[in-house]
């Protein structure tokens, strides 16, 4: 159908022939940008691309605009935005300026209505503005988005004077000045950064608004273009702003990211910025990338981002920094030393020639620890820095000056942030060349949400933070053992390597450690030294193993690991390490349960070890031990010793084999007036940690009570942590539960808890069910499959262990089922590991007398086939 004449009033012939070319539109620009994602999949380069989409669209644009608009009718047309910039990707908005003076908007108000009708009815994504001049002045001057619209304006139906006139009308003399055009992106791209956490290593990072994303690209685009009055990189380097390295280097990357968006596009089927999981996979096979043995095409891919991100960042200060001092002029200089001075505030090199050996790059950064009056490092500098690193040599061919010139920085001021320069500016990849190996270095899994890099410095400043001396509330120790550090940098060193053995196929700690040794030896630390720093690399994860998977109230497992760590000095670096690499992993990740656990290993291990290995602590003297401790407690408030012991004789024995003191006194004040048959529910607040909760539960011992124990608190909102199921006396149930709130923003009373409990268990536990919930949408992609173990050596008792993906309710779910499978739950242990669930359950079975035993073949078969149908469903 041939579309109506240009101009022709809107009669139902012109209607249809409009329709018409719509349809005629919509299927052509379809098999255009088919055809172009072809190309894309073929490896095309992604500048012509967007070239050809670009014509593509201006083609059935000016074919809507001809027919809609009358020749001659003082109507002008704008492409603007990234339309305008020429860089339109599959699934962007079609931004179109309409210019003209409001007589001439009123009189083609219908006509202007049908041409952006028909770019809709013809698939195109429209945003459009109809303006006058002084409108276009008006709205750039009240808001510089709208000015930085506009200042990309591209005429797609305008003459000469009409261009002209647009450009007068946002013109520097006119609305926003070069200094106040600079100063609100600058402001604008810092806030931008702040929303998305100030870093690109986001496990689902947006590619155009992230730090380091094409926007930034974008911002130095238009900066370049107010300050300058170019954007071309040639002129940007003949200007002086840009080395011709750095504009290399900046164009590469924007192809990169270009690249990536544009196939983000393909594979979501619509405008996608975010790099989500549910495309990284699709996106990273699309781009060519293949597993290897020691990384997935998807952390390979994403690799890639992270690199292509921090050098935008990088290069992006530097031209920041160059058009502040475009718009200042020249600083004067304040001299630091002969090699160093001061440039409004930034660290600067005197020497044009510098550094002239490798030695002056460590200078650089001393110099920069002991002053806190630095801005940052000064454009020129970086740039000479980033040129000189290809000869800054590893620590295997430096000299012996230059490796202790690397231990002054480790033992100088503010060590932390010396190395996380270091890293950022690309100096420690050069030293450490392992350490560039995972810069940016991800890994596909909700446990890590940082790259191997950022996980390492940020591990480094958690240690920064305990030894500050700083009350932190989230750690109860740290601040108390940095202290009996003999040589602090031996941790750093250790932080620094623990985790640098990474995708390379074998054990990362086996791996770490090999390197740790080399280098320790290399840069000339003691015997002594260097193998403190391998122990810690090749054992970091000893600890939080321990503690989370074990029963640490066992002075079998305290003894066990007292062994294995054998001195106080490589337990007090340990307990450090752990803390600051488990609260380095995921802002989630840390919590009071964690602190408390690593805190009563770190204790309980400290003790042993003072009383000596060849001593160990039998259960039975642990329990007078704790038994005496908790009666003191409760003296202490005035409990007599008639009522205390009257107290602990309705506690079950193996609580004092088990307990804390001071738990153990708080349930037994919890009993008082409580009948035999009574039920009675306690909770109370973790110290110092929001939320936390721990929760006491006394009741006569029925079928189901645990499971409807559980299910009540995931109905409460609570995250159970740890369960400890003990039997009391005369058919009673001692349970303890260490809860967190499953949301952080809604955090239940002590009060509701105890009410809610005591409500629920009073009444009928068959109606006691889970919440149903929907999983999230991040845990459909990390699909783990469920694996359910057996281990009998547990005392008369049967371990189940159970590894799956985590879920909202799966532990309510889980509990379910051991109660239709008739069995009593003694002990659990519930680790979360990210998308990774790894709980314990010490389990028996009741025989027909009425007595526990451990579950032979048949049960655990049964078991086992009940658990994995209960989890089928997370599939």
């Amino acid at each position: 159908m041939s579309p109506p004449p240009i101009g022709h009033a809107p009669d139902a012939a012109a209607n249809a022939g409009w329709a018409g070319w719509a349809a005629s539109a919509r299927e052509s620009l379809a098999e255009g940008q088919a055809a172009l994602a072809v190309r894309f999949d073929a490896g095309g380069d992604i500048d012509r691309l967007l070239a050809s989409r670009i014509m593509a669209v201006d083609r059935q644009v000016l074919t809507a605009w001809r027919m809609c608009v009358p020749e001659g009718a003082g109507l002008s047309l704008f492409a603007v935005g990234g339309y305008g910039r020429g860089e339109l990707f599959p699934h962007s908005d079609i931004d179109l300026l309409v210019m003209a003076e409001p007589e001439v908007q009123a009189a083609h108000e219908d006509a202007l209505s049908r041409f952006f009708t028909s770019l809709w009815d013809a698939g195109l994504p429209v945003g459009h503005a109809v303006r006058s001049i002084a409108q276009c002045s008006e709205a750039a001057a009240a808001d510089v988005t709208v000015m930085t619209s506009l200042i990309e304006s591209r005429p797609l139906d305008a003459d000469d004077d009409a261009r002209q006139a647009l450009e007068a009308a946002v013109a520097p003399g006119r609305v926003w000045s070069a200094r106040e055009f600079f100063e609100a992106k600058r402001n604008e791209l810092r806030e931008r950064h702040a929303r998305h956490g100030d870093t690109s290593d986001n496990l689902e990072p947006n590619l155009k608004e992230g730090p380091g994303g094409l926007r930034d690209v974008q911002t130095l685009h238009w900066m370049a273009l107010r300050i300058i009055g170019t954007s071309d990189l040639e002129s940007l380097v003949s200007a002086g702003q840009l080395g011709a390295d750095e504009a290399e280097s900046l164009d590469r990357e924007r192809i990169n990211l270009s690249r990536l968006r544009y196939g983000l596009h393909l594979v979501a089927g619509k405008r996608e910025e975010r790099l989500r999981f549910d495309y990284q996979k699709r996106l990273a096979e699309r781009l060519g990338y293949v597993d290897t043995d020691g990384s997935l095409a998807v952390e390979q891919m994403m690799q890639g981002f992270y690199r292509s991100a921090s050098l935008v960042q990088r290069i992006g200060e530097r031209l920041m920094q160059r058009f502040e001092e475009q718009i200042e002029g020249e600083p004067i200089p304040q001299p630091i030393d002969a090699l160093f001075e001061l440039r409004r505030g930034y660290l600067a090199a005197r020497d044009a020639g510098w550094p002239r050996q490798p030695a002056e790059v460590f200078d650089l950064f001393a110099t920069w620890a002991a002053r806190g009056d630095v801005r940052g490092l000064h454009s020129q500098t970086a740039r000479a820095l980033a040129e000189a690193l290809p000869e800054l040599p590893d620590f295997v061919a430096a000299t012996p000056a230059l490796h202790v010139r690397f231990l002054q920085l480790l033992r100088g001021p503010e060590p932390v942030k010396t190395l996380t320069r270091m890293a950022r500016l690309g100096v420690l990849g050069r030293w450490i060349p392992a350490f560039a190996r995972v810069s940016g270095r991800m890994q596909f899994d909700l446990f890590h949400v940082y790259t191997v890099d950022q996980h390492t410095l940020a591990v480094l400043k958690n240690l920064s933070i305990f030894a500050s001396g700083e009350h932190d509330e989230r750690f109860t120790l740290a601040r108390e053992v940095w202290p009996r550090l003999r040589k602090p940098e031996l941790l750093l060193l250790a932080g620094l390597f623990h985790d640098i053995g990474k995708g390379r196929g074998g054990d990362h700690s086996e791996l770490g450690a090999d390197d740790a040794r080399v280098f320790c030896g290399a840069i000339g630390l003691s015997a002594i030294d260097a193998a403190l720093v391998e122990w810690l690399v090749r054992k970091h994860l000893l600890m939080s193993t321990t503690a989370q998977k074990q029963d640490i109230t066992d002075p079998e497992i305290i003894h066990r690991f007292a062994t294995e760590v054998g001195d106080r000095e490589r337990l007090d670096h340990l307990y450090l390490l752990t803390c600051a690499d488990i609260a380095g992993t995921s802002p989630k990740l840390w919590n009071a349960w964690k602190d408390r656990l690593l805190a009563d290993l770190y204790t309980a291990t400290r003790l042993a070890l003072r009383r000596g290995l060849e001593h160990p602590l039998a259960a039975a003297e642990r329990a007078v031990e704790t038994r005496e401790a908790a009666h003191a407690m409760l003296a202490a408030f005035g409990t007599g010793d008639r009522e205390i012991e009257s107290l602990f004789s309705r506690m079950p024995e193996a609580a004092f084999r088990r307990g804390r003191p001071d738990q153990l006194a708080w349930q037994a004040g919890a009993l008082r007036g409580v009948a035999t048959g009574d039920t009675r529910v306690r909770a109370r607040p973790v110290a110092a940690h929001a939320g936390a909760m721990e929760v006491f539960v006394h009741s006569p011992d029925r079928d189901g009570l645990f499971a409807a124990i559980v299910a009540t608190l995931d109905r409460i909102g609570l995250a159970i942590q740890q369960a400890r199921v003990l039997d009391g006396p005369e058919g009673t149930i001692f349970d303890s539960f260490e809860v967190i709130p499953s949301d952080p923003r809604h955090i239940p009373a002590a009060e509701e808890i105890e009410q809610r409990l005591e409500a629920a268990l009073a009444g009928n536990l068959d109606e006691i069910k889970p919440p149903r919930r929907a999983q999230p949408r991040h845990l459909r992609h990390f699909r783990i499959v469920p694996q359910v173990a057996f281990d009998d050596t547990a005392g008369g008792r049967t371990q189940a262990s159970l590894v799956c993906t985590d879920r909202p309710g799966l532990l309510a779910d889980v509990t379910r089922v051991l109660r239709h499978q008739g069995l009593r739950v003694h002990d659990a242990r519930i680790a979360t590991f990210g998308e990774r669930a790894e709980d314990l359950f010490q389990v028996t079975a009741v025989d027909a007398d009425g007595h526990d035993q451990p579950l032979d073949e048949p049960h655990q078969q049964a078991l086992k086939e009940a658990l994995l149908a209960c989890l089928e469903g997370d599939a």
